[in-house]
């Protein structure tokens, strides 16, 4: 059995709040013949910490799945304590009592959102003589650059270019989550054959096969959102719809819910208190492995990103896609991005981004299609991610560029 250290500052078992992709694919790597071990923060913003005090790490086995969490300092916000909880994960991974109880890697993959994390996986590969394998979940410092919250020409762009280019010209392999990446990075001088797409995926065997729900005996109509509350995820856009929703004949039966958290949740709060929306309902976050459960109250769901055609050029990769497609729900997407799973699969409704008026018309023609019509868009959906998504597949993809990354080193 070969060994992999997975680095995911903001990685999450199952019984947190955020992503999961880590510990599904360590889960099924091991059919391959590889043992992984996902290395996470203790402390992502002011939320949960899993280290008695005194502790700056521990090992823990999570399902058979060894997690040995770092201890961070807790943060509000996005600003220099956020960037200080970063700097804190990266630096305490290189210390080599922190990881001095692991069996040697074998290979060792640094995973953004940050660079920081990826860069710390960089040096831990340097310093055991293994590959290094970057894996890119957004394309830092480009993202920001996109949202309008770094800007061309200053220093901090510029020093995380020279980071990102360093990053990738390190690396054995590249993983990527979006499937047009390859596009930003080939021109940085790297090989398309060292960029492997694998993009998010589902754990089925949560999910029931045939889960189908004919509706609630009032007849009211419920649409889920269920994720961040963030800038780049175009809910005020969506409260806005919701609006127009309310004020339609047809559309009075429908109801929204917002299940999660994020830095615009109070916003989007106030936001609806202003719009009188008595059709829209905020809930807090559940841990992912209720969310099945969760997604089987849904008639429909919804998921809406901004209008923001150079950050979405290379399409979109999120967790909660796919967890909409296997709960076999139609879904209603408002998206400009370079790829649609939903229009893929023939899954639902696509409307362009930040058109509140066209969401308002999807959401009441999805609600008014009849029950067979729904139903076909739900079965469509989870077919397609039986196909594409699946984390027993996604891992098997992920075994041979590990075993890749071992032959190039050779």
């Amino acid at each position: 059995m070969k060994h992999v250290w997975i680095l995911n500052h903001y990685a999450q078992e199952p019984g947190g709040t955020g992503g999961t992709r880590h510990f599904h694919l360590a889960k099924h790597l091991s059919s391959s013949g590889w043992q992984a071990t996902v290395i996470a923060a203790t402390a992502i913003g002011s939320g949960e910490k899993r280290l008695e005090a005194g502790e700056l790490s521990r090992l823990d086995s999570i399902r058979d799945v060894p997690f040995l969490w770092v201890r961070t300092p807790i943060y509000e916000g996005d600003g220099a304590g956020r960037m200080l909880n970063m700097l804190a994960y990266s630096w305490r991974v290189l210390r080599r009592r922190t990881t001095h109880g692991l069996p040697r890697p074998d290979v060792v993959i640094g995973s953004s959102v940050h660079p920081f994390a990826a860069a710390a996986g960089a040096l831990l590969a340097r310093r055991f003589k293994v590959p290094f394998v970057f894996e890119v979940r957004d394309l830092w410092p480009q993202t920001l650059v996109d949202m309008g919250r770094l800007r061309e020409g200053d220093f901090l762009t510029w020093a995380l270019r020279k980071l990102e280019t360093w990053l990738y010209r390190r690396a054995a392999r590249i993983v990527v989550l979006l499937p047009h990446a390859w596009e930003y990075i080939t021109p940085l001088g790297i090989p398309r054959e060292r960029i492997t797409w694998i993009p998010n995926g589902v754990d089925l065997s949560l999910f029931p096969p045939t889960p189908e729900r004919t509706g609630e005996p009032s007849g009211r109509f419920t649409l889920m959102y269920f994720g961040a509350h963030g800038q780049a995820n175009g809910l005020d856009n969506l409260l806005q719809a919701m609006k127009l929703v309310q004020s339609s004949p047809e559309g009075r039966h429908i109801v929204l819910r917002l299940v999660g958290d994020g830095r615009m949740k109070a916003a989007l709060i106030e936001q609806a208190r202003q719009l009188g929306l008595s059709n829209v309902s905020f809930e807090p976050p559940v841990p992912k492995f209720r969310i099945p459960a969760v997604a089987m109250e849904a008639d429909a769901f919804v998921i809406a990103v901004r209008d923001l055609p150079r950050l979405y050029r290379y399409g979109i990769s999120m967790n909660k896609l796919f967890d909409y497609l296997a709960a076999a729900r139609p879904v209603v997407i408002a998206s400009n991005a370079a790829n649609n799973p939903v229009a893929d699969s023939a899954a639902g409704l696509t409307v362009g981004a930040e058109q509140p008026r066209a969401l308002a018309d999807a959401i009441i023609n999805i609600a008014a299609a009849p029950l067979e019509a729904r139903l076909r868009m739900g079965r469509a959906g989870r077919e397609y991610v039986e196909r594409n998504h699946s984390f027993q597949q996604l891992a098997q993809r992920l075994a041979v560029v590990l075993d890749e990354a071992c032959e190039a080193t050779v």
